[in-house]
């Protein structure tokens, strides 16, 4: 599109409608790869606080037995807040993102296993055993 002004054609300042539609397609197909990776590291964030809360129980463990000839308590499924014999006040384990019941630990006097789950997830898990073996679910 052209204008005179005074004798003068000049060309009208902008953008057309298509070069518009051209970036925003662009900025969606761009937004659209980086929000499913950014969901990722958001999830992996919140469990790194569930896994500290498994290294809290995983030192109470071994400090009870190293105090009773190296056994662990009997535990059945306990969760968090039912650790009185570890000397974990119920509410030790809350976090932002955790709290004490959505963490669970069997133990008999050879073995443990921790296990923490997101409750927003119950597909994201981690476990661990007094074997330092890890598994972890969906992440």
């Amino acid at each position: 599109m052209t204008h005179q002004h005074a004798g003068r054609v000049s060309a009208a300042a902008g953008f057309t409608l298509i070069e518009l539609m051209i970036v925003v397609v662009i900025v969606a197909v761009l937004a659209l790869a980086v929000v499913p990776m950014q969901m990722g590291h958001v999830k992996n964030a919140r469990m790194s606080e569930g896994i500290a809360g498994v290294g809290t129980i995983r030192t109470a463990l071994r400090t009870y037995a190293s105090s009773h000839q190296g056994q662990y308590p009997t535990l059945t499924g306990a969760r968090g807040d039912q650790l009185s014999a570890l000397f974990i006040a119920p509410d030790a384990l809350d976090g932002k993102f955790f709290t004490s019941g959505d963490y669970a630990v069997t133990s008999t006097a050879n073995s443990y296993t921790i296990r923490v789950t997101l409750p927003t997830d119950p597909a994201c898990w981690y476990q661990t055993d007094q074997d330092g073996n890890e598994a972890r679910g969906e992440f």
